[in-house]
């Protein structure tokens, strides 16, 4: 089975796969069948602690060096818990939490991702306004930059990043520094058009995640429901986004190796005409 993924070159956006979609499957094992599958570009989505040792690490980065593939990004599987580690109103746990995301970075740069995907505060947990946000954000960021990552904040659902208002909020703070990786799910779960929110993220959009919708369906792999990516990447092109699409659905028995490789050649398909 072959894929074509896309290159620096041959057009704006490349596409990838993130081992996410292929959960509980063990990490390392998603990896290897996408890599043996011809897939070039990745998101890692972390799923406990033992997957940041540098010894699994390297066994990650060697494995995409033998097949001339790159990861881009990284997931930490904490996001559930960034509320309470990272935006509550008990400083010292910011301080703790800094620290945690600094082993985060760590292990982005070890296997050579550029990002590290931050889904940020709960609104029902919500105990900082948002130029505590901005600043802790911030803090981090710059945590981020001592190892030549970058800290992306996503859309999310039932999150203060999933109001357009706070995005546009955060970049008046933020300027230049406010990356933004932007979900096409968690658009359409928060009740906006994922291209509004392209154009909206304008020059600080770095990263996107893709999926379908089908009904009441909101996640399912791209080229199998009703979402108009002709027309997505139309604005892409637009807006001057010059990132990486990265498929990522949520975990599913149907969501299997042939079928995300057949939705990321439907991806290419549509870039390359």
């Amino acid at each position: 089975m072959t894929t074509d993924n896309k290159t620096a070159g041959d057009n704006k956006v490349r596409t990838g796969i993130s081992t996410g979609c292929l959960y509980p499957m063990l990490t390392e094992k998603s990896l290897d069948g996408l890599l043996e599958s011809g897939t070039k570009l990745f998101e890692i989505f972390l799923n406990t602690f033992s997957e940041t040792e540098p010894d699994y690490l390297d066994r990650l980065k060697y494995s995409c060096d033998v097949h001339g593939a790159e990861i881009v990004s990284i997931h930490p599987f904490t996001s559930a818990y960034e509320s309470y580690l990272l935006f509550s109103g008990y400083e010292r746990r910011f301080c703790d939490g800094v620290k945690l995301y600094d082993i985060y970075f760590r292990t982005a740069k070890r296997i050579g991702a550029k990002y590290t995907v931050l889904h940020g505060m709960q609104k029902k947990y919500s105990s900082i306004d948002e130029k505590e946000y901005f600043r802790r954000f911030a803090i981090l960021r710059d945590e981020g930059k001592n190892y030549g990552i970058t800290l992306l904040q996503e859309n999310v659902w039932e999150h203060l990043s999933g109001n357009m208002d706070f995005i546009k909020h955060m970049k008046d703070e933020l300027g230049k520094d406010a990356g933004f990786v932007l979900d096409t799910k968690q658009a359409r779960r928060c009740g906006y058009d994922p291209s509004e929110a392209a154009v909206l993220f304008g020059e600080n959009l770095r990263h996107i995640h893709v999926s379908d919708y089908s009904g009441n369906e909101l996640c399912t792999l791209p080229g199998t429901g009703e979402f108009n990516f002709r027309h997505f990447f139309q604005t892409l092109d637009d807006i001057g986004y010059k990132g990486d699409a990265v498929i990522e659905v949520y975990g599913n028995s149907e969501h299997d190796i042939p079928a995300l490789i057949k939705s990321m050649n439907y991806l290419n398909n549509i870039l390359q005409n």
